[in-house]
């Protein structure tokens, strides 16, 4: 396909046209994502002219205090999902239990998660943020989605993505069968295919680890970071922006490394396995790359709760392969 012209409908139409038993749900669903993210980088990209910058007064389900964008986005996904009919239920980061469809709706076969608005402490300094998916096939019975739909390994989802609302707004995702990115023409309103199949390097030249919490690494991971800045040949650089779709996408499309392991105040990590750290290694996976939490593959963790958080190693094989080496001294 011709990059540039083919835009995200015919894109999908054609993936479609290769499996004579697709009934066009992913179309759908993967349409409506993409209709919620022109909405969602509407409003990111007039934040600083409207009264949606700061903070909401209100916190989620973490505690952690939601950004006026938060809640603004979170409904925007739901909207856009909720009257599909192809879904029985969905589970956003911001939300404590599950999203229930309404009886108004016709349910579907698929439950979906997301990150609305990841890296939205961002949002006020007009740094690149994002929003995060995954989806499911449902495993219970009757019509309505429970939390045993959700608490499925990532080795289970059927479909993933992220957008990325920067200097461009980006739509990248994967069905299982490689990754492709979508670039958002905002004169037509169209997202037009401009990465076809991404492949990670098998090695990159980028760091990303948030080094004031050196104090509070295991002396395996010091030992990691400190040998992948002595390899000369290489000449890694540091890049950090605190953002995961931001610091994700770069280093997807660069080659390199994305840590934010277990520390002493964090021994679990910080992102959660369902709303990101699951999609994100499903993507990775199918562009070459590898994901883990420093003992086992993201994809293969059996999540206990919706919001269960784990460490996330994530990036080209070569770097995660050697920071395995140096957690098997541990």
């Amino acid at each position: 396909m011709e990059k540039g012209v083919t835009n995200l409908s015919r894109f999908l139409l054609e993936e479609q046209r290769k499996h004579p038993e697709a009934t066009g749900e992913f179309t759908i669903l993967l349409e409506q994502i993409a209709f919620a993210a022109k909405i969602i980088s509407s409003e990111v990209n007039k934040a600083g002219l409207v009264n949606i910058l700061g903070k909401n007064e209100s916190t989620n389900v973490h505690g952690e205090e939601q950004q006026k964008l938060d809640v603004y986005a979170n409904r925007k996904m739901i909207e856009a999902l909720d009257h599909t009919g192809k879904v029985c239920a969905m589970a956003s980061e911001e939300e404590e239990d599950i999203i229930e469809i309404p009886d108004k709706y016709p349910k579907g076969k698929y439950v979906i998660v997301f990150d609305p608005l990841d890296g939205s402490s961002n949002i006020d300094v007009n740094i690149s943020i994002g929003t995060i998916f995954g989806i499911y096939k449902r495993i219970s019975e009757g019509f309505n989605g429970c939390r045993e739909d959700f608490l499925q390994e990532g080795n289970k989802l059927v479909a993933s993505g992220y957008v990325v609302y920067g200097s461009s707004t980006m739509f990248v995702y994967t069905t299982g069968v490689g990754v492709n990115g979508f670039t958002l023409d905002p004169s037509i309103g169209e997202f037009l295919l401009s990465h076809e199949n991404i492949r990670i390097p098998e090695h990159g030249k980028i760091l990303s680890i948030n080094e004031a919490n050196y104090h509070r690494w295991t002396p395996e991971i010091r030992d990691f970071v400190e040998y992948i800045k002595s390899i000369k040949e290489r000449k890694y650089t540091s890049r950090y922006i605190g953002s995961l779709v931001a610091d994700f996408h770069r280093n997807l499309l660069k080659g390199g490394i994305f840590l934010y392991p277990g520390d002493k105040s964090n021994p679990e990590g910080k992102l959660r396995l369902l709303y990101e750290a699951n999609p994100m290694a499903h993507i990775i996976e199918q562009a070459g790359g590898m994901a883990t939490d420093g003992h086992k593959n993201i994809l293969d963790i059996k999540p206990e709760k919706l919001h269960q958080k784990t460490p996330l190693i994530i990036g080209s094989r070569f770097e995660v392969e050697t920071y395995l080496k140096y957690m098997k001294k541990s």
